[in-house]
């Protein structure tokens, strides 16, 4: 990632805080390089198990020129994939959890390792979200994908 394509992506993601400027001052120096964020205002996170969430990612990525982010906790045990407000309200999926309104989100800084969550997608500054229509057919098409390894 570019200088200027990490400054456009935090500052998307720090529009989502109650304070941007703080949130970024802190952000930046957390030594960590993560930090907590609110979810239901500029998205929701679906959180798939990590065997899902990745054959999930992969569908998409032949699907649509570019997904809206993704996350990755350590060991890839979890993917997040960021939706539009709203859709953790309304999801129904065995296994899948939301985080909407209320939920915080723990994010890495874009373009810097992080020692658990990591971005996978990273965000594009400009608010690209996954289609909660098109990740529900990409999560068919790969647990049908799943299920056919696991039987083999």
């Amino acid at each position: 990632m570019q200088g200027s394509e990490i400054k456009t992506a935090v500052d998307w993601l720090v529009s989502a805080a109650a304070d941007p400027g703080t949130c970024r001052w802190d952000w930046e120096r957390n030594p960590l390089g993560v930090t907590l964020l609110p979810a239901g205002r500029h998205w929701d996170v679906l959180i798939l198990p990590g065997e899902l969430g990745r054959e999930t990612l992969e569908v998409l990525t032949r699907l649509l020129d570019r997904p809206g982010p993704v996350l990755s906790d350590f060991g890839h045990s979890r993917l997040g994939f960021f939706v539009p407000p709203g859709t953790a309200s309304r999801w129904l999926g065995t296994g899948v959890r939301g985080a909407g309104r209320g939920s915080w989100i723990v994010v890495p800084y874009p373009g810097r390792a992080s020692g658990g969550v990591r971005w996978l997608v990273v965000p594009d500054g400009r608010g690209t979200l996954t289609d909660p229509a098109v990740l529900e057919l990409a999560m068919h098409e790969a647990a049908a994908t799943v299920a056919t390894q696991t039987q083999t």
